[in-house]
């Protein structure tokens, strides 16, 4: 098999997180429009991820995070988001990198992305990297995830099976 040295995996996610970090942007200058309002989902682990020691104990692997009602000082920079968030009645700042978002959803018009873990394989010194996942996009009619509190819950792992748009991997398009 060829191997991809422009890496179209990345560079499709890469671009996914762009909408994302532009949908918030906007959300942060202008507020949420209409019915709008967005469930993120990030890995807590992931590097640059700041949590409370509360928050990352209550939710060590991923959380997923509701933007509707209450949440304020949204910034947005060309890396992460920052955000203030209840906990329970427990003021909270998060910040979180694009690079940990694993799932994004706007459940006023059923539309978001789902993204794998791209990890570099082990390959030649001199070939480039190959993904050992894909990057999984849903773009339209996705599922709804697990329903989630008004501030937090933990992500439902994965679609619920139910009717929505189609998993697409960018691996079906190469030839091989």
């Amino acid at each position: 098999m060829p191997v991809d040295y422009i890496r179209y995996d990345i560079l499709a996610q890469a671009a996914l997180r762009g909408v994302v970090r532009t949908v918030l942007a906007d959300a942060a200058k202008k507020g949420l429009p209409g019915e709008h309002h967005f469930k993120i989902t990030f890995n807590t682990p992931a590097p640059g991820v700041r949590l409370s020691d509360a928050m990352r104990a209550r939710f060590p692997q991923e959380m997923t995070i509701v933007l509707q009602h209450q949440f304020w000082d949204l910034e947005v920079t060309e890396q992460a988001f920052e955000v203030g968030l209840s906990f329970g009645g427990s003021p909270e700042r998060i910040s979180v990198p694009f690079d940990a978002v694993t799932a994004f959803f706007d459940p006023a018009v059923q539309f978001g992305f789902q993204f794998e873990i791209i990890e570099p394989a082990a390959a030649g010194a001199n070939a480039p990297a190959k993904p050992a996942g894909a990057l999984t996009a849903k773009t339209d009619q996705l599922p709804a995830p697990a329903p989630a509190p008004p501030a937090a819950a933990p992500a439902s792992g994965g679609p619920d099976g139910g009717t929505g748009g189609e998993v697409v991997r960018l691996d079906r398009f190469r030839k091989k």
